[in-house]
């Protein structure tokens, strides 16, 4: 991937100083060059065509964004009720991430949404441990976060 972006960074300068051209048009040409260029040749360069995981890392982040804003307004309701009445709960779930970095990037993103916490981590990495702040059912919220992040992260993976 990262080669891929230098060879199409590249190809937009050499774009602009073909043409003599140093603007911001003459570059968003070139790089649209490039970006052509690299597409055609992404069959003899390392790895699948760079935009996907481009794609796949935005889809990911706005998936975060809306959990955020979701969880914020659960919790805000939370603070704001007149009897506070939750049931934390703590919850193991059954992680089928195998990367390192993505263990660590679905903890990370779990504990920025407010009202969980992942306290532990097994030594396998098959499980994670988390504290909810009010949880009904932990059978959902495994559902939710399956489906959400461990998803989008599997698909930056593959990408």
């Amino acid at each position: 991937m990262a080669l891929q972006i230098l060879i199409n960074l590249a190809l937009a300068f050499l774009w602009m100083f073909i043409g003599s051209n140093f603007t911001v048009p003459a570059f968003t040409t070139g790089y649209l060059l490039g970006l052509l260029s690299v597409y055609i040749l992404r069959g003899f360069l390392p790895g699948s065509f760079y935009l996907k995981r481009v794609y796949a890392i935005i889809r990911l982040t706005f998936i975060f964004i809306i959990e955020l804003i979701k969880s914020n307004i659960e919790v805000v309701k939370i603070v704001l009720r007149p009897k506070i009445d939750v049931k934390p709960a703590f919850f193991a779930y059954p992680c089928d991430l195998k990367d390192e970095w993505a263990v660590s990037l679905l903890s990370a993103l779990i504990t920025l949404t407010p009202g969980t916490l992942v306290v532990a981590i097994s030594d396998d990495r098959s499980i994670l441990y988390i504290h909810a702040l009010d949880i009904e059912d932990a059978e959902s919220e495994i559902k939710s976060i399956k489906e959400s992040f461990e998803h989008s992260i599997e698909e930056v993976r593959k990408a």
